[in-house]
Protein backbone atom coordinates (compact mmCIF):
# COMPACT_ATOMS: atom_id res chain seq x y z
CA UNK A 1 0.00 0.00 0.00
CA UNK A 2 2.81 2.40 0.89
CA UNK A 3 4.43 1.89 -2.49
CA UNK A 4 1.19 2.74 -4.26
CA UNK A 5 0.77 5.95 -2.28
CA UNK A 6 4.37 6.90 -3.00
CA UNK A 7 3.98 6.39 -6.75
CA UNK A 8 0.70 8.33 -6.84
CA UNK A 9 2.36 11.14 -4.94
CA UNK A 10 5.18 11.28 -7.45
CA UNK A 11 2.77 11.45 -10.37
CA UNK A 12 0.67 14.13 -8.68
CA UNK A 13 3.35 16.44 -7.47
CA UNK A 14 6.57 15.87 -9.35
CA UNK A 15 7.59 18.10 -12.24
CA UNK A 16 10.02 15.66 -13.88
CA UNK A 17 13.00 17.06 -15.72
CA UNK A 18 14.47 15.60 -18.90
CA UNK A 19 18.22 15.04 -19.01
CA UNK A 20 18.15 15.50 -22.81
CA UNK A 21 15.57 16.30 -25.46
CA UNK A 22 14.27 13.61 -27.86
CA UNK A 23 14.58 13.81 -31.66
CA UNK A 24 12.41 16.44 -33.35
CA UNK A 25 10.35 15.92 -36.52
CA UNK A 26 8.40 18.44 -38.60
CA UNK A 27 4.85 17.70 -39.75
CA UNK A 28 3.25 19.89 -42.43
CA UNK A 29 -0.52 19.51 -42.84
CA UNK A 30 -2.19 20.09 -46.22
CA UNK A 31 -5.93 20.04 -45.46
CA UNK A 32 -7.51 19.66 -48.90
CA UNK A 33 -8.59 16.63 -50.90
CA UNK A 34 -10.61 16.10 -54.06
CA UNK A 35 -13.29 14.17 -52.17
CA UNK A 36 -13.80 13.36 -48.47
CA UNK A 37 -13.72 9.59 -47.92
CA UNK A 38 -16.57 8.19 -45.78
CA UNK A 39 -14.17 6.54 -43.29
CA UNK A 40 -11.80 9.51 -42.88
CA UNK A 41 -11.69 11.41 -39.58
CA UNK A 42 -8.65 13.53 -40.47
CA UNK A 43 -8.86 17.31 -40.84
CA UNK A 44 -9.52 17.36 -44.59
CA UNK A 45 -11.79 19.52 -46.73
CA UNK A 46 -13.16 18.87 -50.22
CA UNK A 47 -12.20 21.12 -53.11
CA UNK A 48 -13.61 18.95 -55.91
CA UNK A 49 -11.76 18.53 -59.19
CA UNK A 50 -10.95 22.22 -59.52
CA UNK A 51 -7.49 22.72 -58.03
CA UNK A 52 -7.99 26.46 -58.57
CA UNK A 53 -10.20 26.32 -55.44
CA UNK A 54 -7.07 25.68 -53.39
CA UNK A 55 -5.64 28.95 -51.99
CA UNK A 56 -2.11 27.66 -52.45
CA UNK A 57 -0.15 30.91 -52.28
CA UNK A 58 -1.87 32.19 -49.13
CA UNK A 59 -1.58 28.82 -47.45
CA UNK A 60 2.12 28.48 -48.21
CA UNK A 61 2.67 31.98 -46.80
CA UNK A 62 0.74 31.00 -43.66
CA UNK A 63 2.81 27.81 -43.23
CA UNK A 64 6.05 29.78 -43.42
CA UNK A 65 4.78 32.39 -40.97
CA UNK A 66 3.60 29.61 -38.64
CA UNK A 67 7.07 28.07 -38.71
CA UNK A 68 8.72 31.43 -38.03
CA UNK A 69 6.53 31.99 -34.96
CA UNK A 70 7.33 28.51 -33.63
CA UNK A 71 11.11 28.94 -33.87
CA UNK A 72 11.69 30.16 -30.28
CA UNK A 73 10.23 26.88 -28.95
CA UNK A 74 12.60 24.67 -30.97
CA UNK A 75 15.59 26.95 -31.48
CA UNK A 76 18.80 25.13 -32.34
CA UNK A 77 17.23 21.67 -32.46
CA UNK A 78 17.89 19.69 -35.67
CA UNK A 79 15.00 18.25 -37.66
CA UNK A 80 15.28 14.47 -38.08
CA UNK A 81 12.39 14.00 -40.55
CA UNK A 82 9.76 15.98 -42.44
CA UNK A 83 6.29 14.74 -43.40
CA UNK A 84 3.70 16.36 -45.67
CA UNK A 85 0.37 14.85 -44.58
CA UNK A 86 -3.26 15.52 -45.32
CA UNK A 87 -5.71 15.63 -46.94
CA UNK A 88 -3.88 15.12 -50.19
CA UNK A 89 -0.53 16.97 -50.21
CA UNK A 90 0.09 15.90 -53.81
CA UNK A 91 -2.56 18.47 -54.82
CA UNK A 92 0.09 21.13 -54.16
CA UNK A 93 2.24 22.25 -57.04
CA UNK A 94 5.87 21.17 -57.01
CA UNK A 95 6.79 24.86 -56.84
CA UNK A 96 4.81 25.23 -53.59
CA UNK A 97 6.57 22.21 -52.06
CA UNK A 98 9.92 23.61 -53.17
CA UNK A 99 9.11 27.00 -51.58
CA UNK A 100 8.14 25.38 -48.28
CA UNK A 101 11.22 23.15 -48.10
CA UNK A 102 13.53 26.02 -49.08
CA UNK A 103 12.19 28.08 -46.18
CA UNK A 104 12.45 25.14 -43.78
CA UNK A 105 16.15 24.72 -44.73
CA UNK A 106 16.75 28.43 -44.20
CA UNK A 107 15.11 28.51 -40.78
CA UNK A 108 16.07 25.15 -39.26
CA UNK A 109 19.05 22.80 -39.14
CA UNK A 110 18.12 19.54 -40.89
CA UNK A 111 19.96 16.31 -40.26
CA UNK A 112 21.98 14.88 -43.12
CA UNK A 113 19.92 12.35 -45.12
CA UNK A 114 16.74 13.34 -43.27
CA UNK A 115 13.65 11.49 -44.49
CA UNK A 116 11.24 13.85 -46.31
CA UNK A 117 7.88 12.21 -47.05
CA UNK A 118 4.93 13.40 -49.11
CA UNK A 119 1.54 11.65 -49.09
CA UNK A 120 -0.07 11.19 -52.50
CA UNK A 121 -3.31 9.69 -53.72
CA UNK A 122 -3.95 8.04 -57.12
CA UNK A 123 -5.97 10.42 -59.27
CA UNK A 124 -3.49 13.24 -58.56
CA UNK A 125 -0.50 11.61 -60.26
CA UNK A 126 1.29 13.37 -63.13
CA UNK A 127 4.72 12.04 -64.06
CA UNK A 128 6.43 15.42 -64.51
CA UNK A 129 4.95 16.75 -61.28
CA UNK A 130 6.35 13.86 -59.27
CA UNK A 131 9.72 14.25 -60.91
CA UNK A 132 9.62 17.86 -59.77
CA UNK A 133 8.64 16.80 -56.24
CA UNK A 134 11.82 14.71 -56.15
CA UNK A 135 13.88 17.67 -57.36
CA UNK A 136 12.30 19.87 -54.66
CA UNK A 137 13.63 17.54 -51.95
CA UNK A 138 10.99 14.87 -51.38
CA UNK A 139 12.82 11.55 -50.97
CA UNK A 140 10.00 9.30 -49.76
CA UNK A 141 6.50 8.92 -51.21
CA UNK A 142 3.51 7.45 -49.37
CA UNK A 143 0.77 6.34 -51.76
CA UNK A 144 -2.80 5.87 -50.52
CA UNK A 145 -3.85 2.88 -52.64
CA UNK A 146 -6.13 1.23 -49.98
CA UNK A 147 -7.18 -1.55 -52.39
CA UNK A 148 -6.52 -2.85 -55.90
CA UNK A 149 -10.15 -3.96 -56.26
CA UNK A 150 -12.39 -1.41 -58.01
CA UNK A 151 -15.48 -2.66 -56.16
CA UNK A 152 -13.88 -1.99 -52.80
CA UNK A 153 -12.39 1.32 -53.92
CA UNK A 154 -15.89 2.43 -54.88
CA UNK A 155 -17.25 1.30 -51.50
CA UNK A 156 -14.51 3.32 -49.77
CA UNK A 157 -15.40 6.43 -51.75
CA UNK A 158 -12.00 6.63 -53.43
CA UNK A 159 -11.66 8.67 -56.63
CA UNK A 160 -9.43 6.12 -58.38
CA UNK A 161 -9.95 2.62 -59.80
CA UNK A 162 -7.60 -0.36 -59.99
CA UNK A 163 -5.93 0.83 -63.21
CA UNK A 164 -5.15 4.23 -61.72
CA UNK A 165 -3.79 2.51 -58.60
CA UNK A 166 -1.28 0.54 -60.69
CA UNK A 167 -0.38 3.61 -62.75
CA UNK A 168 0.26 5.64 -59.60
CA UNK A 169 2.64 2.98 -58.27
CA UNK A 170 4.49 2.82 -61.59
CA UNK A 171 5.10 6.59 -61.49
CA UNK A 172 6.05 6.52 -57.79
CA UNK A 173 8.61 3.75 -58.29
CA UNK A 174 10.05 5.46 -61.36
CA UNK A 175 11.02 8.60 -59.44
CA UNK A 176 11.47 7.41 -55.83
CA UNK A 177 13.57 4.68 -54.27
CA UNK A 178 11.62 4.80 -51.00
CA UNK A 179 7.88 4.25 -51.50
CA UNK A 180 5.22 3.35 -48.94
CA UNK A 181 1.89 1.84 -49.92
CA UNK A 182 -1.19 2.21 -47.71
CA UNK A 183 -3.54 -0.77 -47.88
CA UNK A 184 -6.72 -1.52 -45.92
CA UNK A 185 -8.47 -4.77 -45.06
CA UNK A 186 -11.75 -5.84 -43.41
CA UNK A 187 -13.53 -3.67 -45.98
CA UNK A 188 -17.30 -3.61 -46.63
CA UNK A 189 -18.37 -7.03 -48.01
CA UNK A 190 -14.73 -8.08 -48.48
CA UNK A 191 -14.03 -11.80 -48.61
CA UNK A 192 -10.91 -13.59 -47.43
CA UNK A 193 -9.65 -14.28 -50.95
CA UNK A 194 -10.14 -10.64 -51.95
CA UNK A 195 -8.05 -9.51 -48.97
CA UNK A 196 -5.41 -12.07 -49.94
CA UNK A 197 -5.29 -10.76 -53.52
CA UNK A 198 -4.83 -7.16 -52.35
CA UNK A 199 -1.90 -7.94 -50.08
CA UNK A 200 -0.30 -10.27 -52.64
CA UNK A 201 -0.33 -7.48 -55.22
CA UNK A 202 1.07 -5.03 -52.68
CA UNK A 203 3.83 -7.42 -51.61
CA UNK A 204 5.20 -7.90 -55.15
CA UNK A 205 4.59 -4.34 -56.39
CA UNK A 206 8.18 -3.25 -55.73
CA UNK A 207 7.39 -0.84 -52.88
CA UNK A 208 9.73 -0.62 -49.91
CA UNK A 209 7.19 -0.22 -47.12
CA UNK A 210 3.58 -1.29 -46.57
CA UNK A 211 1.19 0.21 -44.02
CA UNK A 212 -1.70 -2.25 -43.63
CA UNK A 213 -4.69 -0.95 -41.69
CA UNK A 214 -7.85 -2.60 -40.42
CA UNK A 215 -10.81 -0.43 -41.45
CA UNK A 216 -12.36 1.09 -38.34
CA UNK A 217 -15.52 3.16 -38.03
CA UNK A 218 -14.29 6.39 -36.48
CA UNK A 219 -16.63 8.90 -34.79
CA UNK A 220 -17.69 11.93 -36.87
CA UNK A 221 -17.44 10.04 -40.17
CA UNK A 222 -20.10 9.04 -42.69
CA UNK A 223 -19.39 5.35 -42.06
CA UNK A 224 -19.93 5.86 -38.32
CA UNK A 225 -23.36 7.39 -38.96
CA UNK A 226 -24.30 4.87 -41.63
CA UNK A 227 -22.26 1.72 -40.91
CA UNK A 228 -21.58 -0.57 -43.88
CA UNK A 229 -21.57 -4.36 -43.54
CA UNK A 230 -18.08 -5.32 -42.42
CA UNK A 231 -16.41 -8.72 -41.92
CA UNK A 232 -16.92 -10.15 -38.42
CA UNK A 233 -14.09 -10.33 -35.88
CA UNK A 234 -13.07 -13.89 -36.78
CA UNK A 235 -12.84 -13.13 -40.49
CA UNK A 236 -10.99 -9.89 -39.81
CA UNK A 237 -8.48 -11.78 -37.66
CA UNK A 238 -7.92 -14.25 -40.53
CA UNK A 239 -7.32 -11.34 -42.90
CA UNK A 240 -4.80 -9.80 -40.51
CA UNK A 241 -2.94 -13.12 -40.29
CA UNK A 242 -2.82 -13.39 -44.09
CA UNK A 243 -1.47 -9.83 -44.32
CA UNK A 244 1.30 -10.57 -41.82
CA UNK A 245 2.23 -13.97 -43.29
CA UNK A 246 2.24 -12.74 -46.90
CA UNK A 247 4.43 -9.73 -46.23
CA UNK A 248 6.81 -11.79 -44.09
CA UNK A 249 7.15 -14.34 -46.87
CA UNK A 250 7.97 -11.53 -49.30
CA UNK A 251 10.81 -10.18 -47.15
CA UNK A 252 9.05 -7.42 -45.20
CA UNK A 253 9.87 -6.92 -41.53
CA UNK A 254 6.85 -6.47 -39.27
CA UNK A 255 8.18 -3.77 -36.93
CA UNK A 256 5.00 -2.00 -35.76
CA UNK A 257 1.37 -3.13 -35.41
CA UNK A 258 0.45 -1.86 -38.91
CA UNK A 259 3.87 -1.27 -40.51
CA UNK A 260 6.03 -3.58 -42.63
CA UNK A 261 9.37 -2.59 -44.15
CA UNK A 262 12.04 -3.98 -46.38
CA UNK A 263 15.55 -3.82 -44.87
CA UNK A 264 16.65 -0.22 -44.10
CA UNK A 265 13.27 1.22 -45.07
CA UNK A 266 11.50 1.69 -41.75
CA UNK A 267 9.60 4.99 -41.51
CA UNK A 268 11.89 7.26 -39.47
CA UNK A 269 9.15 9.85 -39.05
CA UNK A 270 6.59 7.40 -37.68
CA UNK A 271 9.20 5.69 -35.51
CA UNK A 272 9.80 9.04 -33.83
CA UNK A 273 6.08 9.20 -32.93
CA UNK A 274 6.07 5.63 -31.60
CA UNK A 275 9.18 6.26 -29.51
CA UNK A 276 7.56 9.34 -27.92
CA UNK A 277 9.78 11.77 -29.79
CA UNK A 278 8.93 15.41 -30.42
CA UNK A 279 7.23 16.90 -33.46
CA UNK A 280 6.32 20.40 -34.52
CA UNK A 281 3.10 20.43 -36.53
CA UNK A 282 2.32 23.40 -38.77
CA UNK A 283 -0.77 23.86 -40.91
CA UNK A 284 -4.53 23.79 -40.33
CA UNK A 285 -5.41 21.46 -37.46
CA UNK A 286 -1.81 20.26 -37.00
CA UNK A 287 -0.76 18.91 -33.60
CA UNK A 288 2.61 19.35 -31.88
CA UNK A 289 4.43 17.70 -29.00
CA UNK A 290 7.41 19.72 -27.82
CA UNK A 291 9.67 18.90 -24.88
CA UNK A 292 11.59 21.32 -22.72
CA UNK A 293 13.87 20.36 -19.85
CA UNK A 294 11.16 21.04 -17.26
CA UNK A 295 7.91 20.37 -19.18
CA UNK A 296 6.29 18.78 -22.23
CA UNK A 297 3.55 20.62 -24.12
CA UNK A 298 0.97 19.78 -26.76
CA UNK A 299 -0.43 22.28 -29.23
CA UNK A 300 -3.16 22.33 -31.87
CA UNK A 301 -3.53 24.81 -34.74
CA UNK A 302 -6.86 26.20 -35.96
CA UNK A 303 -8.66 23.49 -37.96
CA UNK A 304 -10.53 25.50 -40.59
CA UNK A 305 -8.11 26.47 -43.40
CA UNK A 306 -9.56 29.97 -43.87
CA UNK A 307 -9.40 30.70 -40.15
CA UNK A 308 -5.88 29.28 -39.95
CA UNK A 309 -4.69 31.49 -42.82
CA UNK A 310 -6.35 34.61 -41.37
CA UNK A 311 -5.12 34.04 -37.81
CA UNK A 312 -1.59 33.26 -38.93
CA UNK A 313 -1.07 36.00 -41.49
CA UNK A 314 -3.16 38.81 -40.02
CA UNK A 315 -3.14 38.23 -36.29
CA UNK A 316 0.20 36.46 -35.85
CA UNK A 317 -1.52 33.73 -33.83
CA UNK A 318 -1.51 30.27 -35.36
CA UNK A 319 -1.87 28.28 -32.12
CA UNK A 320 -5.45 27.58 -31.11
CA UNK A 321 -4.76 25.66 -27.92
CA UNK A 322 -1.81 24.57 -25.79
CA UNK A 323 -1.50 22.49 -22.65
CA UNK A 324 1.17 20.78 -20.61
CA UNK A 325 1.32 16.99 -20.43
CA UNK A 326 1.11 16.30 -16.72
CA UNK A 327 3.44 13.77 -15.15
CA UNK A 328 0.54 11.39 -14.49
CA UNK A 329 -0.30 11.35 -18.23
CA UNK A 330 3.21 10.92 -19.59
CA UNK A 331 3.47 7.23 -18.71
CA UNK A 332 0.24 6.34 -20.52
CA UNK A 333 1.04 8.45 -23.59
CA UNK A 334 4.47 6.81 -23.82
CA UNK A 335 2.98 3.31 -23.55
CA UNK A 336 0.22 4.11 -26.02
CA UNK A 337 2.89 4.69 -28.66
CA UNK A 338 5.81 2.43 -27.70
CA UNK A 339 3.75 -0.72 -27.18
CA UNK A 340 2.86 -0.62 -30.88
CA UNK A 341 6.44 -1.63 -31.66
CA UNK A 342 6.99 -5.35 -32.25
CA UNK A 343 10.41 -5.33 -30.56
CA UNK A 344 9.24 -3.20 -27.67
CA UNK A 345 11.49 -0.66 -25.97
CA UNK A 346 14.34 -0.42 -23.48
CA UNK A 347 13.33 0.80 -19.99
CA UNK A 348 15.90 3.59 -20.24
CA UNK A 349 13.93 5.04 -23.19
CA UNK A 350 10.93 5.48 -20.89
CA UNK A 351 12.91 7.59 -18.46
CA UNK A 352 14.72 9.55 -21.18
CA UNK A 353 11.51 10.72 -22.87
CA UNK A 354 9.12 11.05 -19.91
CA UNK A 355 11.52 12.11 -17.14
CA UNK A 356 9.98 9.38 -14.96
CA UNK A 357 11.55 6.24 -13.55
CA UNK A 358 10.16 2.98 -14.93
CA UNK A 359 9.29 2.12 -11.31
CA UNK A 360 6.22 4.40 -11.48
CA UNK A 361 4.55 1.78 -13.72
CA UNK A 362 6.06 -1.30 -12.08
CA UNK A 363 2.73 -2.51 -10.66
CA UNK A 364 1.06 -2.07 -14.05
CA UNK A 365 3.89 -3.99 -15.74
CA UNK A 366 3.40 -6.86 -13.29
CA UNK A 367 -0.36 -6.87 -13.87
CA UNK A 368 0.07 -6.90 -17.67
CA UNK A 369 2.58 -9.72 -17.35
CA UNK A 370 0.19 -11.74 -15.17
CA UNK A 371 -2.51 -11.28 -17.83
CA UNK A 372 -0.16 -12.67 -20.47
CA UNK A 373 -0.16 -9.35 -22.38
CA UNK A 374 3.41 -8.25 -21.73
CA UNK A 375 6.88 -9.63 -21.16
CA UNK A 376 9.58 -7.49 -19.56
CA UNK A 377 12.97 -7.45 -17.93
CA UNK A 378 15.75 -4.93 -17.39
CA UNK A 379 16.58 -4.86 -21.10
CA UNK A 380 13.27 -4.96 -22.97
CA UNK A 381 9.55 -4.37 -22.46
CA UNK A 382 7.30 -5.62 -25.25
CA UNK A 383 3.81 -6.96 -25.86
CA UNK A 384 3.31 -10.71 -26.20
CA UNK A 385 1.45 -12.20 -29.17
CA UNK A 386 -1.71 -11.95 -27.05
CA UNK A 387 -0.81 -8.36 -26.13
CA UNK A 388 -0.55 -7.41 -29.80
CA UNK A 389 -3.96 -8.95 -30.48
CA UNK A 390 -5.55 -7.16 -27.51
CA UNK A 391 -3.58 -3.92 -27.52
CA UNK A 392 -6.46 -1.80 -26.21
CA UNK A 393 -6.86 -4.08 -23.20
CA UNK A 394 -3.10 -3.87 -22.58
CA UNK A 395 -3.13 -0.06 -22.73
CA UNK A 396 -6.07 0.15 -20.34
CA UNK A 397 -3.82 -1.23 -17.61
CA UNK A 398 -1.59 1.86 -17.87
CA UNK A 399 -4.44 4.36 -17.47
CA UNK A 400 -3.32 5.38 -13.99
Amino acid sequence: MAATINVSSILRNQSPKLSSLPPLSLYIHIPWCVKKCPYCDFNSHEIGNNVANLPEQDYVSALIRDLEMALPQIWGRPISSIFFGGGTPSLLSAQAVDTILTQVRMLLPIELYAEVTLEANPGTFEAQKFSDFRTAGINRLSVGIQSFNSKHLHALGRIHDDKEAHRALDIALKYFDNVNLDIMYALPDQGLEEARQDIEIASVSGVHHVSAYHLTLEPNTYFHRFPPKLPDDDLSAEMQLIVEQTLSRRGFEHYEISAFARPSHRSHHNLNYWQFGDYLGIGAGAHSKISFQDRIIRQMRYKQPKQYITKTLNENDSVQSQHEILAKDRAFEFMMNALRLMEGFHPDTFQATTGLSITVVQQELHRAEQCGLLCWDHHCIKPTVKGKQFLNELLQIFLI
